[in-house]
Formats: structure tokens, C-alpha cells, sequence
């Protein structure tokens, strides 16, 4: 939906700004150049009320795309020569005022008689089976550039090598989430990747066989988690999150040694860290941003997104609508879309566009200093909403205000609320008709948890693995073989199969498989 328009916005800036000054490192698989990079490459950002401590937020962003779980004997491992940031602006300038930074360092028992990440049953973290671990140091940096060191040293949770290896990875899990000082509680590792969604779409619109929609391209796969959670007084503006409860969330990855091009063409900077990657709405660089300006695009930050004009104007007019025109017939709602530039670069308010709402916009923050706020593409979050007892999928469309696009649950439909926002639902208050079976895929393939961090245990079986649902043991029309014994979701009607179809495009280019 506006995930689109902001990419596009995204992706303009990048062009005509971030041209000549950029890391040429850049990738992700949402860019050409991060699809190189996995360890790199930032998949989705997730940003909630804690819905069993609502006096907290918990901030969640996951990289390395497409982890098959049965990837021994190395697994996979956070990159010790990159920076993991969560940043939050508080005041709506574009800049981070929090930055929570992980920076991991990798260990091994012994590396000079062994080649297996365990060399036997593994119960606890502190066990000698686990040959290969990593720990991390935990940064918090503030808009002044003091910082402090929140953790050292804290082990990571390792990847789940498989039932004879770690027969009980939860415990392993828990034993990886530590404390913080000051209150709230941090986790790096290995976890169930919570997008889902439809990627074949991409395999020519299914060759016009809708009835292969509706699959979980995503399920088996696994993903890096990194998730924190924190008191709201320590992420809002002068720590008052009853006058300021809007902030905005994004992820970046920092890479050491990248070379960095200046105006006149001259290298300079040595072992200099480097944004290479960035993530805040899901789905913008995928969906918006030409393939030209996507890798220019992951080395933004958010106050430089709305200097560029052509990726204004590409949010105004963003593509997918006239793409379902042309192949539905479904009519494209009328431009400029001022709609979706307040939703991914404006936030929501009444001041802020045509959405006669006040929801997510740091200029609802009572000290902020409206003269000086940027439009920039933020996941926004207002944390005076409270948690809803009964989340609908739909988020904010499904007039549960909790939901996307006011932050993002790990149960928020964002391709189909996304699809409907592009088609103008934002503008209406209404479910668009013909989009409302969206593209077929509507929950993650396993439950989440109900208590921090939330996600989902990492799966064990391969991908192609076979099962009663799949004989053969190869992927079928991306449901992804997986020991989840489910049955695909049958295509709506031709029309809702359309609709997915496009869900999915708008899906492709983000960031994470390119969102």
C-alpha cells in the first residue's frame, strides 16, 4: 500500500541525492548488491506495545533471508564485521535519538581438530558439546553521541542444528534473553521467519493458473532474530511517553571497510563502518524504488527521503495500481496520492494529509518542534494505543488502531493491508471488494508466543523435505515442504487470485528477498 509509494519515495532521494556520496558496499535482497550479502541483508522491522507489559515496546528486526534450516555444517552466523542497529526518532527530524547497536564476535572450542557447530548434545549455552558460539555487545547511543555499553559479552542463541543436537532449543532460547540494566530484555538468535506470504507471483503472475495461489512461500524458513524490549520512558521524546508517545523505527546494517565514493570521485575512509542496509515499512524498496536507485536507497536515512522530487512524485503515482488496472481492470485511484505520503514519510494526522485521523505522526508529540520535522520513511508507532485483545489482521483497515500501519505486530496482514492501501482504503475507511481475499496467505505458519520475544522456535525440518503434503519432497508452488502439515489454502476466486498476485508483487521488492 503506501509501503509503495514510500519505497518509491526512498528510491528517488537515493537517486538524485545519494548518487555520488553512497557506500558502493550497499546490498540487499531487496537490492542487487545486498542480495550478495545475506548476513547484511535486514528483512523486516516489527515495533509493538509488549501486549503482556503495555508499559513497554518491544522492537524486533530479523536478517539473513531464506535460512534453510539444515545448513551445517557452518549454520548461521551474525556477521563480527558489521553493526546491527534498532534506531527510534522520537521528534520527527529524520534522525535517530535512540540507537541500540549489537556488534557480535564469533568463538570457537576448537576449530583446529573439529568441523561440527556442536560436537555433541547440547542442554546449555555454557555446555563444551557447543563448539562454535557468538557473543555480542549491546550499545545504546543518543542524539548527542554519549553512549553506553548495556551489555558485554552475552551469548547469542545458536542455530538449531536439529533434534539430536539441542532436543530442547527452547531452553537454550531462554537462556539466551538477558536482562538490561534500567529494566527491559534483549535476544539474539535463530527464530521461525514470521513474514508469510505469496512470492510465486512473481513466476509470471502463476501462468494464469490462479488456483496455485495462496501458499506461504515463507514456511520452514528460518531468519536471525534480533529483538529488545524496553520501558516506553526510554525510547520517547524527553522520556515522557504520555505527552510523546509517537516514535518512529527503522533497522540499518553498518558494514566495516566499505568503500565510500565522494562528490569528485576520490576514495576516502579506511576501516570505516558503513550503512549498507535499511528497513522500516515493509515492502518499500521491493515495491517502489526502480531497480536503478535500491541499492542507493539502503544507504538513506530518513531525512534525506523527501529531498528527492522523482521519488516524491513515484509515491504520488506508484506503480502496482496501474499494474492491477491493466491486468484486473480494477480502476486505479486518482493521483497524486497524498494519502500514502503521509502514511510511510508524514505519519497520520489530521495536519499531516487528507486522512482525517490523528494516529501516528511524531507532530502529535506534544514537545516537538513542529518547524523542524522531515518527512522520512519510519515505521511510526504511537504507544499510547493499547494492545488489542483480539488483534485483527487487518490492523488499522480492520479498525483495530494497534495494527499496522500504527507499528507492525508479527500478526499484521501487511501484504493485503498494504494492497488495499494502495488501492485507496486509506482514503475511504473501506475494505476495497474485489482486494479483500488479498493474497491467500492470512497467519504465519506457526503461533507466536504470547511472552517476549514472541517469535516463533526456529523450524528443524528441510524445506524440501517430503511429507504427506508433498510426496516428492521438492517446494510446490511455494508452500515450502516444511514438517507443518498444512493444507495450502485454495485460490479464491480469479479475481482474489489476481489480488494476491498483486499482494505479492507489491511484496517482491522488499528488502528482505528482493523485503
Amino acid at each position: 500500500m503506501a509501503g509503495l509509494g514510500v519505497l518509491a519515495l526512498a528510491a528517488a532521494g537515493a537517486l538524485a541525492g545519494l548518487a555520488p556520496g553512497v557506500s558502493s558496499a550497499s546490498s540487499h535482497r531487496e537490492a542487487p548488491l545486498i542480495a550478495g550479502d545475506p548476513r547484511a541483508d535486514n528483512t523486516d522491522v516489527y515495533a509493538f506495545t509488549s501486549p503482556d507489559k503495555p508499559d513497554t515496546v518491544t522492537l524486533i528486526a530479523n536478517w539473513i533471508p531464506f535460512e534453510e534450516p539444515n545448513g551445517g555444517p557452518n549454520f548461521y552466523a551474525f556477521a563480527d564485521d558489521a553493526r546491527y542497529n534498532i534506531k527510534i526518532d522520537a521528534d520527527g527530524d529524520g534522525r535517530a535519538d535512540t540507537t541500540y547497536t549489537w556488534t557480535f564476535s564469533n568463538h570457537y572450542r576448537d576449530d583446529a581438530n573439529q568441523f561440527l557447530y556442536n560436537t555433541g548434545v547440547v542442554n546449555n549455552l555454557d555446555d563444551p558439546t557447543l563448539n562454535f558460539r557468538q557473543t555480542y555487545t549491546l550499545t545504546e547511543t543518543h542524539a548527542d553521541g554519549s553512549s553506553k555499553t548495556l551489555l558485554k559479552d552475552a551469548i547469542a542463541a545458536p542455530s538449531n542444528t536439529g533434534q539430536a543436537s539441542m532436543p530442547n532449543y527452547a531452553s537454550l532460547r531462554q537462556q539466551a534473553i538477558r536482562d538490561l540494566p534500567g529494566g527491559g530484555q534483549t535476544l539474539a538468535g535463530q527464530a521461525d521467519d514470521p513474514f508469510f506470504l505469496d512470492l510465486r507471483v512473481f513466476d509470471l503472475l502463476y501462468g494464469g493458473n490462479l488456483k496455485e495461489s495462496g501458499h506461504d512461500t515463507l514456511s520452514g524458513y528460518n531468519v536471525n532474530t534480533i529483538a529488545i524490549q524496553v520501558p516506553k520512558k526510554d525510547l520517547a521524546l524527553k522520556g515522557d511517553p504520555t505527552r510523546n508517545p509517537v516514535v518512529g523505527v527503522w533497522s540499518s546494517t553498518d558494514r566495516k571497510g566499505a568503500d565510500v565514493v565522494d562528490k569528485g570521485g576520490e576514495g576516502k575512509g579506511e576501516a570505516a563502518f558503513h550503512q549498507v542496509s535499511r528497513l522500516g515499512n515493509p515492502l518499500i524498496n521491493e515495491v517502489v524504488v526502480p531497480i536503478k536507485y535500491k541499492d542507493a536507497f539502503n544507504a538513506l536515512s530518513p531525512e534525506k527521503d523527501a529531498t528527492v522530487t522523482p521519488v516524491v512524485d513515484k509515491v504520488k503515482d506508484p506503480m502496482v495500481p496501474q499494474l492491477i488496472q491493466s491486468i484486473y481492470g480494477i480502476p486505479a485511484p486518482a493521483t497524486p496520492r497524498n494519502d500514502l505520503v503521509e502514511i510511510f514519510l508524514n505519519g497520520i494526522c489530521k495536519a499531516c494529509g487528507p486522512i482525517q485521523a490523528d494516529l501516528n505522526s511524531q507532530q502529535l508529540n506534544a514537545d516537538v518542534n513542529k518547524a523542524k520535522f522531515l518527512p522520512g520513511e519510519e515505521l511510526r508507532l504511537n504507544m499510547a494505543v493499547p494492545p488489542s485483545p483480539s488483534p485483527n489482521r487487518l490492523g488499522v483497515l480492520g479498525n483495530d488502531l494497534a495494527g499496522f500501519p500504527n507499528g507492525r505486530r508479527l500478526t499484521d496482514d501487511v501484504v493485503d493491508i498494504e494492497l488495499l492501501a494502495l488501492e485507496g482504503a486509506a482514503q475511504t475507511g473501506k475494505i476495497v471488494p474485489a482486494l479483500a481475499a488479498g493474497d491467500g496467505v492470512n497467519a504465519n505458519d506457526h503461533a507466536f508466543g504470547k511472552t517476549f520475544p514472541y517469535v516463533a522456535l526456529p523450524n528443524t525440518a528441510a524445506v524440501n523435505q517430503a511429507t504427506s503434503d508433498n510426496p516428492g519432497g521438492s517446494v510446490a508452488a511455494g508452500f515450502g515442504g516444511l514438517a507443518l502439515h498444512r493444507v495450502p489454502i485454495a485460490g479464491t476466486a480469479a479475481l482474489a487470485g489476481g489480488v494476491l498476485l498483486t499482494g505479492a508483487a507489491v511484496i517482491a521488492l522488499r528488502r528482505r528477498r528482493s523485503s
